[in-house]
């Protein structure tokens, strides 16, 4: 793998850094995407019966106790109980605009790295066909005749610098659409409880006014 790294130029550093900072990236949102989740439908079933009691607190200390954006959201709803539910959903609007960036953290770095690693990979294969035919060139000014291995030994180098950015970027997009989907599930889910929350807490107004 050194040689190889040494023989692809300089270019090939840069898409290892990229490499690096990918895998570092995954790692962290796979293990905080996966702390982040719950089981929504038995932890809104807690909260509906908290509040069909009238255990306002009790539904709050449970929001409190559970790790995740859901939990946050519904607590800014619970909140505001006593509200009217435009003020009940635009708190918990307000919510999900903190949550949601917090699960898209280094998302669009990782992004970045799937779009940039082939193009590293292709800039370092271009600068080194110009190297290799450089070589070229001033051997047939000499004496030295062109052979077929100057040649393929010099395109093949230039071309792991193309190989080395498709292998970083390939999975690291892969691995980019999983965690997209992902973050898109928890929004889904968030959507589903805070529409969730708001019939209960219109069905609790509803109750009090008959």
């Amino acid at each position: 793998m050194w040689e190889l790294m040494q023989k692809g130029g300089p270019i090939m550093w840069p898409i290892l850094l990229c490499s690096v900072f990918a895998f570092a990236i995954v790692i962290e949102r796979l293990v905080s995407l996966r702390r982040e989740q719950i089981d929504t439908r038995a932890f809104m079933e807690q909260i509906s019966r908290s509040l069909k009691r009238n255990k306002v607190m009790e539904a709050l200390e449970l929001c409190d106790r559970t790790n995740g954006p859901i939990a946050k959201i519904l607590k800014a709803g619970i909140l505001k109980h006593d509200r009217p539910r435009q003020e009940v959903r635009e708190a918990i609007e307000d919510a999900a605009v903190h949550e949601v960036p917090r699960l898209e953290r280094n998302l669009p770095v990782l992004a970045t790295i799937a779009h940039v690693s082939p193009l590293l990979g292709l800039l370092g294969t271009v600068t080194g066909m110009v190297e290799a035919f450089q070589v070229i060139q001033a051997k047939a000014s000499s004496v030295n005749p062109v052979n077929p291995g100057d040649l393929a030994g010099g395109i093949w180098e230039a071309l792991l610098t193309t190989v080395f950015g498709l292998c970083v970027a390939i999975p690291t997009f892969v691995t980019y659409n999983y965690l997209v989907s992902r973050v898109d599930g928890f929004v889904l889910d968030m959507e589903r409880s805070a529409t969730d929350l708001l019939n209960i807490l219109g069905e609790k107004r509803d109750e009090h006014e008959v």
